[in-house]
């Protein structure tokens, strides 16, 4: 990575999870913002910020995530989908985003990471 400090959404219902993202994202020079842990709260947190990347739980606390997936796509903003469920259970309009299945290995998120904010 450059000296350009990336700035990552983290958008994760699971505290532990959301913890682990962010250790690893600052570990690897990232700015982390968030995490957000509702649909709700994504939105709204993307209402005033514009972040370099976003990593994306599809699943919410039993709430599908796509409206954020919807939103990230409709403004430009790469996102990585962590999901259980592969790549089968990608929204439509979502097939050809990056998807790390969970449980993924934090070297993983950063090289997924590295490669979206390079294209960006």
């Amino acid at each position: 990575m450059s000296g350009i400090v990336r700035r990552v959404l983290v958008i994760e219902d699971e505290a532990l999870v959301a913890m682990l993202v962010e250790d690893a994202l600052l570990d690897a020079g990232f700015q982390v913002l968030g995490p957000a842990a509702t649909v709700e709260e994504a939105l709204r947190f993307l209402e005033g910020e514009r972040p370099d990347a976003v990593v994306l739980d599809l699943n919410l606390a039993g709430e599908t995530s796509t409206p954020v997936a919807d939103l990230l796509a409709a403004r430009g903003i790469p996102y990585v989908i962590a999901t259980g469920y592969g790549a089968s259970g990608l929204p439509p309009g979502h097939q050809n985003a990056m998807v790390l299945a969970k449980p993924y290995d934090p070297g993983e998120l950063i090289a997924m990471l590295g490669r979206l904010c390079a294209a960006a």
